[in-house]
C-alpha cells in the first residue's frame, strides 16, 4: 500500500461530490486489491486535511455529507464568486432551450426525434447542452441504427432550482396568454353570443325592408347597430336604407308606402 496517501488524494480531487469511505475503499479493492478499514482511510484523510492547512494552499479538504471533498478555502470566495457570476451570464440561447424542454419533457429521446419535432438541425444545441452538463448519454435505443439517447443530468436540477423532473410545470398547468387559432374566447358578463346578434341583425335588416322597424324593440335595434358598427365592423344599413328612400322620393314609378305614412 504504497502512497496510500496519494491515491486517496486523487480520488477526492477527481470527484465532483463528496466521496465516502465506501467509495474510497471500493476504488482501491478494484484497483490494487487492498483491503482497508475505515480507521486506515480516516487516517489518511486526516492526514491530508493536515497537508492542506497552509496558508500556502487556496484550497483545502473538507469533510462534509457524509464523505470527503476538496473546497476553496473562504479568503478566495469573493475571486471564485466573479468567476461563477461571468459564467451565469452565458444563458441559454433560443435553440438551446427548444431542445433541453424537449429533453426534459420526454427523456430518454435520440436526436432525430428532437429534430423531427423542432424540423432542424439540433447537432450545435446538443454539444453545447453536454458542454454545460445539463444532459447527458442515457443509452442507446433499440431501434434502427441503435441511436443515442439523451436525457437530463444532475446538474439540469442545479440549475433550474429543482429537486427531480417530476417538479417541472406539467402542460395542464401552462396558460397561453392569447388564444389560439380554434379555441373560443370566453365571453364576459353581459356581452351577447355572436349567434343571437346575427338574429337580431336579420331581423333589423328585414324590417327596414318593409318599413316596420317600429315593431322592433328598441334595445334589440340598438344594441344592434352598436355591436354591428364596433365588433362585425358593417355599414350603416339604416342610413343606406334613409339615403334610398329620399332618392326613389324623386324618382318616378316607385312605391311611397313609407312616405305615405309619415304624411299620415
Amino acid at each position: 500500500m504504497n502512497q496510500l496517501n496519494q491515491h486517496i488524494e486523487a480520488l477526492i480531487f477527481c470527484s465532483e461530490q463528496s466521496l465516502g469511505i465506501d467509495e474510497i475503499a471500493a476504488s482501491l479493492k478494484l484497483s490494487y486489491g487492498w483491503e482497508l478499514s475505515e480507521e486506515e482511510i480516516i487516517a489518511a484523510a486526516q492526514a491530508i486535511q493536515e497537508k492542506y492547512r497552509g496558508d500556502e494552499f487556496p484550497f483545502e479538504l473538507l469533510e462534509i455529507s457524509q464523505g470527503y471533498q476538496f473546497l476553496t478555502k473562504k479568503d478566495y470566495h469573493p475571486t471564485v464568486n466573479a468567476l461563477i457570476q461571468h459564467k451565469a451570464k452565458k444563458k441559454l440561447s433560443i435553440a438551446q432551450m427548444e431542445t433541453l424542454s424537449m429533453i426534459a419533457y420526454k427523456q430518454p429521446i435520440s436526436k432525430s426525434e428532437i429534430e423531427h419535432i423542432r424540423g432542424v438541425n439540433c447537432d450545435y444545441a446538443i454539444q453545447k447542452l453536454l458542454e454545460k452538463d445539463l444532459i447527458s448519454i442515457s443509452g442507446k435505443s433499440d431501434g434502427p441504427g441503435r441511436p443515442i439517447l439523451y436525457s437530463t443530468s444532475d446538474s439540469f436540477m442545479d440549475y433550474f432550482g429543482i429537486k427531480s423532473v417530476k417538479d417541472l410545470p406539467q402542460l395542464k398547468d401552462i396558460h397561453v396568454e392569447s388564444n389560439e387559432i380554434g379555441q373560443p374566447v370566453e365571453m364576459s358578463e353581459g356581452e351577447m353570443p355572436s349567434t343571437e346578434i346575427e338574429n337580431n341583425y336579420v331581423e333589423v335588416e328585414a324590417s327596414l325592408a318593409t318599413g316596420s322597424i317600429e315593431s322592433l324593440d328598441n334595445e334589440i335595434v340598438e344594441e344592434t347597430i352598436i355591436v354591428s358598427e364596433i365588433d362585425l365592423d358593417v355599414p350603416d344599413r339604416k342610413q343606406i336604407f334613409i339615403e334610398n328612400q329620399d332618392q326613389s322620393a324623386v324618382e318616378p314609378g316607385v312605391n311611397h308606402k313609407i312616405g305615405d305614412r309619415e304624411q299620415e
